[in-house]
């Protein structure tokens, strides 16, 4: 989801931790791992926290060392016998909350308070290289990437200490029609709701769409891949640490058939999914319409016919393409270049930049949905398209001992010409979502920014884009007829990269999901309630009319 990133404070906080972790290893309270000892020989365990109690169950699912195959992490998982706890808990929940503007108003002063604890533990050096590393062991990325996650994170929470979060629930009145009517307008919590979450941002996706629930006053039961739980399993934790209910939070593992039983019995009042279209559809379906979806992206990006600053412009392409090997649902999936762009060195650059990734350092790693195998057959499909070309990758990566269930290629980019990705019986296959470290490239010349508006229009998921000009006229041609939710404009346009100040999410669904922003908060986890007060007095003389 997010890739470019400013740490600012965090690069500091980073080079302190270089000599500082092993003293701070035993010195975590909440924590119940060490993410450098999570090995075959010394597994971790993740539970599951149901009516305030952390419970095991009657079967583990081994998660494998994505960089070596080994059993290193050890999950109870619940089967369909064991979800009553869970369905019971969610019943207990009113359909108002557990606060609303009239109802224990204290609560939105807790979560403030647990927020700011929060926050701030989670700028200590320490805590913050623990969640980086945990994640880095889960979803292998770049330290500054696994980092950068986490300072997301906790800026996050910081725009939501102490008063904020009751400013969440903001209300106004209008005058009525005569003396003693006002009516009000209130957020209101749906009351019991359910989270689930993908494997790709194991700590920010799950942690800022769960605290947004619990500020709006739902009791929330999360359910994240099991591939990555242990870092929400963590995270939890330490908010209870920081004085939230435990309570407040139910947490299952289980496999998806089972969770879509809970979701069937339990009949949430709503229920947010980050994840694929596919299961997305589905559960749109079996929860009749009850549902926020944060699905998948094909995401793309147009360089405009202003060609300028070709080294930054490269970069950032190189970013949103292979930075967490490409398993962002914001990570650039096509690249339109306009002719002038075509003429210049950018596909050189790019092919450099992607050289430089290494499994060593994560900048390149396993692909956790897809096999290597999928992903070259994909290409060779690509490849049979007339007039499609391999510019680059294309080929396993080599030395690793990443296992066969998961993917393993070096930065792979394909050409296909525009005229050939219109046809239908191309659009499907070049559209289709890679979620790995894998692009489309395409050219069109000066007057063919119809076919690149109508390309776009076919498409179905519209969650981010980057439009790369300087050319206002350009930018509001593009922007003016294209959908997608989050959209970069300018030079420095990205598609990945997204922080915590601005609205991250699809557009042009009614079902759509942001994340970040109070605006996502209160659309996403409450509703709106009307309250009109009518409280006389009557008119004087008042009579009783004829029927009407």
């Amino acid at each position: 989801m997010y890739g470019i990133i400013t740490l600012r404070n965090f690069r500091n906080k980073a080079a302190f931790t270089s000599f500082s972790c092993s003293r701070f290893a035993h010195s975590l309270p909440f924590a119940t791992v060490k993410a450098e000892e999570i090995s075959g020989s010394q597994p971790a365990e993740v539970l599951n926290l149901v009516q305030g109690n952390w419970t095991k169950s009657s079967g583990w699912n081994t998660i494998l060392d994505p960089l070596n195959g080994e059993s290193f992490i050890k999950v109870a998982e619940v089967d369909e016998k064991g979800i009553q706890p869970f369905v019971e808990s969610l019943a207990r929940c009113p359909k108002h909350g557990l606060h609303n503007p009239f109802k224990a108003p204290e609560r939105y002063l807790m979560l403030g308070d647990v927020t700011t604890k929060a926050a701030y533990k989670l700028s200590l050096p320490e805590v913050s290289d623990f969640f980086a590393k945990l994640i880095q062991r889960v979803a292998p990325k770049s330290y500054q990437q696994a980092l950068g996650e986490v300072y997301v994170t906790q800026k996050f929470l910081e725009n939501f200490c102490g008063d904020q979060v009751r400013f969440l629930a903001r209300s106004f009145g209008v005058p009525g029609n005569h003396l003693g009517q006002q009516s009000h307008g209130f957020r209101w919590p749906y009351g019991p709701v359910a989270i689930i979450t993908p494997f790709n941002f194991p700590l920010e996706i799950p942690l800022l769409q769960l605290m947004g629930a619990l500020y709006m006053g739902n009791k929330p039961l999360l359910k994240v891949d099991s591939k990555v739980c242990i870092v929400m399993e963590q995270m939890l934790r330490l908010l209870h640490d920081c004085g939230l209910p435990v309570e407040d939070v139910d947490f299952i593992n289980s496999d998806g058939k089972t969770m879509n039983k809970i979701l069937l019995e339990a009949s949430p009042s709503m229920t947010l999914f980050t994840g694929s279209s596919r299961v997305a559809e589905k559960l749109a379906l079996d929860l009749k319409g009850r549902i926020k979806l944060e699905d998948a992206g094909f995401d793309w990006k147009i360089l405009g016919p202003d060609v300028q600053e070709e080294d930054y412009v490269a970069w950032v392409c190189d970013q949103d393409a292979y930075a967490c090997s490409g398993q962002k649902c914001s990570a650039q999936s096509m690249l339109f270049m306009h002719e002038n762009w075509a003429k210049s060195s950018l596909i050189q650059k790019l092919t450099g930049l992607a050289a430089r990734r290494k499994l060593d350092d994560l900048t390149i790693g396993p692909v956790l949905t897809l096999t290597t195998e999928a992903m070259l057959d994909h290409m060779k499909k690509l490849l049979e398209i007339k007039g499609s070309k391999l510019l680059f990758g294309g080929e396993e990566l080599q030395n690793h001992s990443i296992p066969a269930i998961y993917g393993a290629i070096k930065p792979t980019a394909v050409f296909v010409p525009l005229e050939e990705i219109l046809k239908d019986n191309n659009y499907e296959l070049v559209t289709r979502e890679i979620f790995g470290p894998f692009q489309i490239v395409t050219e069109y010349k000066h007057d063919q920014l119809p076919l690149v508006l109508n390309v776009l229009e076919k498409m179905h998921a519209h969650l981010t884009a980057a439009v790369v000009s300087s050319d206002p006229l350009f930018l509001q041609e593009v922007i003016g007829n294209s959908v997608n939710g989050t959209t970069y404009a300018g030079l420095r346009a990205r598609t990945t990269g997204a922080p915590q100040n601005h609205w991250f999410g699809p557009a042009g669904d009614p079902r759509g999901a942001g994340i970040g922003t109070p605006e996502a908060i209160k659309l996403v986890w409450s509703c709106h309630r009307e309250v009109i007060y009518d409280i006389g007095p009557l008119p004087q003389n008042w009579k009783c009319p004829q029927p009407t």
